[in-house]
């Protein structure tokens, strides 16, 4: 026998029930709060989430400023993860390069050298290549961080200190803005114009209670500053009205429609090209290109003829239009509709409140708690500055004792055993006085002259009653903080190359959507084909010929008429139910084609009536078999969804029976006890959806055809010999009357279908 694997005794001495619920739901909060505050989300104080936070923090540790050397990647990342950041060095560095690039962020907070990737969707080359070094975003970021700014909290293996908030002179969140996704929860800021965050500012300083209207710029009034939109770092269009923008930035959700930058060339002789210069944020441009072309081959784009991308360092995507007639917004619409060159950039202001909270903030929210660590940042310099110049002050004193006294302080030093008892007793001086009249140098003495001494002691016993006054008083404060954000406001102004506005405003050309919807297809002429039971193909072609159709066993042909693939197909139900289809979505002729109801929400009692090719500017008459009828325009007809319209109301057994086009200015009805009735077109009314009025009264059956004409031509008919028979309108007097009346039998020669064509 070998050692047994079971435990000894029966083995359940140390086991413990745990409830799986109680024990998922503690560990699943455990993570999610652990993604929400440590990972995804950013402060709204410093803009960041920790692993940017961490990535400043370690290359200001390493020395690496705006105007030092260029540091290896690899050498960052292994101070950030070896001291900081206990993850991945991939993740890290990912998040090192993306804070180097321009197309991604709007103000670059690390100064990259080397390849760090493009707008096309490269990667950046491996962190051993790479260099990188702050930019001047990053030391404001940092501004003040050694003079006890913010709070320093122990790193995870408490061997460091890292800070809990960077001090953020910058309004970082708002400028590069962020995005990420917690554990239910998700953010998404967009970046901002730092000359409009920093006039919204102010202008929040001077009305603390301001609200997201007012610090939203005015096209009204251009003087007024404040935050006009998005400013992205590819630049675009913004297509979204003011409202629309403020009621966004007031509840902190949203989301701005961007489109690319676009303008012709003329080519001469008439021709023309467009030239994209900028694309919407985020889009990879080798995968814009890619989209166009697959759109190009499946002839989804028929007024364009060609798509290159001539792109250097600029953006420059060319498109070449089928021919000269052809209408470039047009063309760009459907190409706005169809691709990524129009975008959706959505807002939602969800961020770390006081470093702790989770919640969507509106921007006036935002600039308030950015703005309130402003202010403590600043007492808490000052005060920090305060001790240091109460530090000095001390000393100074001491220094002037001993300058005063000089001989003596030698004497005391070279004679006695314990020089600093005896100096402290003999002039009354504190340790830290006396302290620094041993370490002082002996070279220093040389400086130690009692007009410099005085001269020191004053300019600071001036700069501690400034900084008394400033801790003393909120208004000074708040000067103090307008003033740092007005330095921030010169240093990136709009008049700078970096400060520039990218991303303009307009609004979106009013386009015909019909002629939009059209330009996305291909003109084609086809023959539509429906059978009895339903079943609907396309053919290539106007056919006209339909003899040669061939159909499942037991089914015929229904309908069959010419079109072009950009026409609407409307299908008419025996409920009374209209259902659309696109002419270019229909199924191929091969073969019997494929079931309507798969592609519609068809009742299985109803029936496919008829179909035809939709004309907007027609009018039909539609009736039931119990004879009641009306006139409704086919532009009330379109259905735009796969439930269809219902149009006319119709109860079992009575049935939608007869679609007939709208013409002349009477009505010829017959019912199936061979009665003839025609009545001005005048009584049957319009409607957009509804029962009807009754056409023709019957005992028993119902109606048989109905027919618009002109009764100055007179009625025709064709019999089954297709032979056309023609009745004048004197010769129709006995069959004029009243809508729903009996009428009187059919004259002589109406065929006996029933039907006026044959």
């Amino acid at each position: 026998m070998g050692k047994s694997l079971l435990p000894p005794g029966d083995g359940g001495d140390n086991i413990q029930p745990v409830d799986l619920r109680a024990a998922l739901e503690e560990r699943y909060l455990a993570y999610a709060l652990s993604t929400i505050m440590h990972r995804a989300l950013p402060d709204v104080r410093d803009g960041l989430k920790p692993v940017h936070r961490r990535i400043i923090h370690a290359m200001s540790e390493m020395g690496i400023r705006p105007n030092s050397a260029f540091k290896k990647c690899a050498r960052i990342v292994g101070d950030v993860i070896g001291k900081f950041h206990p993850h991945g060095d991939q993740s890290v560095y990912d998040a090192l390069v993306r804070l180097a690039q321009d197309f991604s962020q709007r103000y670059p907070v690390v100064d990259g050298q080397g390849n760090f990737g493009n707008i096309d969707g490269d990667s950046a080359a491996a962190y051993r290549y790479t260099e990188a070094r702050m930019t001047e975003v990053a030391a404001l970021l940092l501004e003040g961080i050694d003079q006890d700014a913010v709070d320093f909290r122990p790193t995870y293996n408490e061997e460091d200190e890292e800070p809990v908030v960077l001090p953020g002179a910058f309004p970082n969140l708002l400028a590069n803005g962020s995005s990420g996704i917690a554990v239910g929860m998700a953010t998404s800021i967009p970046s901002h114009n730092v000359h409009e965050i920093c006039d919204a500012a102010l202008y929040l300083i001077k009305n603390p209670g301001a609200t997201v209207e007012e610090l939203i710029a005015d096209p009204a009034n251009p003087q007024r500053g404040g935050i006009e939109g998005p400013d992205f770092p590819t630049g675009g269009i913004i297509i979204e009205s003011r409202e629309s923008m403020v009621e966004t930035y007031r509840t902190g959700r949203g989301g701005f429609r961007v489109r690319a930058k676009w303008e012709t060339e003329d080519l001469g002789r008439g021709g023309y090209q467009i030239v994209v210069t900028q694309i919407p944020y985020q889009v990879q441009k080798s995968r814009l290109m890619e989209k166009i072309a697959e759109l190009l081959i499946a002839r989804r784009l028929p007024l364009l003829e060609d798509v290159r991308d001539e792109s250097a360092e600029d953006v420059r995507i060319v498109l070449v239009p089928k021919s000269r007639t052809v209408d470039a917004t047009l063309l760009m619409e459907s190409l706005f509709k169809l691709t990524e060159l129009e975008s959706r950039i959505p807002l939602n202001m969800n961020v770390l409140s006081m470093g702790k909270v989770p919640k969507v903030m509106a921007l006036n929210e935002v600039l308030t708690e950015w703005l309130d660590h402003r202010k403590d940042v600043l007492v808490r310099r000052s005060r920090f500055r305060l001790a240091a110049i109460d530090r000095r002050l001390e000393i100074l004193g001491g220094l002037l004792i001993a300058y005063l006294n000089l001989d003596e302080v030698i004497r005391i030093i070279r004679e006695e055993d314990e020089p600093k008892p005896v100096m402290i007793a003999r002039w009354d001086l504190t340790d830290v006085q006396a302290e620094a009249i041993l370490n002082m140098r002996l070279r220093n003495l040389r400086k130690l002259e009692e007009f410099e001494i005085r001269k020191e002691h004053e300019e600071l016993s001036t700069e501690k009653a400034e900084i008394e006054a400033l801790l003393a008083s909120d208004d000074k404060q708040w000067q103090t903080v307008a003033w740092e954000i007005g330095e921030v406001k010169k240093k990136y102004a709009k008049a700078t190359e970096l400060g520039r506005r990218r991303t303009t405003f307009s609004n979106a050309p009013e386009a015909d959507v019909e002629a939009i919807q059209q330009a996305m297809i291909e003109k084609e002429p086809i023959t539509v084909v429906v059978s009895e039971k339903g079943w609907i193909r396309a053919l290539k072609g106007h056919i006209s010929d339909t003899s040669s159709l061939t159909f499942k066993e037991g089914d015929a042909l229904r309908v069959a008429f010419p079109a072009q693939t950009t026409d609407k197909i409307l299908l008419v139900t025996t409920g009374g139910k209209v259902f659309t289809l696109g002419g270019d979505k229909l199924p191929g002729g091969r073969g019997h084609g494929e079931p309507i109801r798969i592609m519609v929400d068809m009742e299985n009692d109803q029936d496919v009536l008829t179909a035809f090719v939709h004309d907007p500017s027609r009018k039909v008459m539609l009736a039931s078999t119990a004879g009641n009828g009306f006139v409704i325009p086919e532009s009330e007809m379109v259905a735009n969804t796969r439930k269809g319209k219902q149009i006319m109301n119709v109860g079992m057994p009575d049935e939608t029976k007869l679609v007939v086009p709208v013409s002349g200015d009477h009505v010829a009805v017959v019912g199936e006890n061979r009665k003839l009735l025609v009545f001005p077109l005048v009584q049957v009314p319009e409607m957009s959806r509804g029962k009807g009025v009754r056409l023709q009264r019957y005992k028993d059956g119902g109606i048989s055809d109905v027919k618009c004409f002109a009764i100055a031509d007179g009625l025709t008919w064709e019999d089954s010999a297709g032979r056309v028979f023609t009745k004048s309108k004197d010769e129709l007097v006995e069959w004029i009357g009243d809508r729903a009346s009996a009428g009187r039998l059919v004259p002589k020669g109406f065929p006996r279908s029933g039907k006026f064509s044959g």
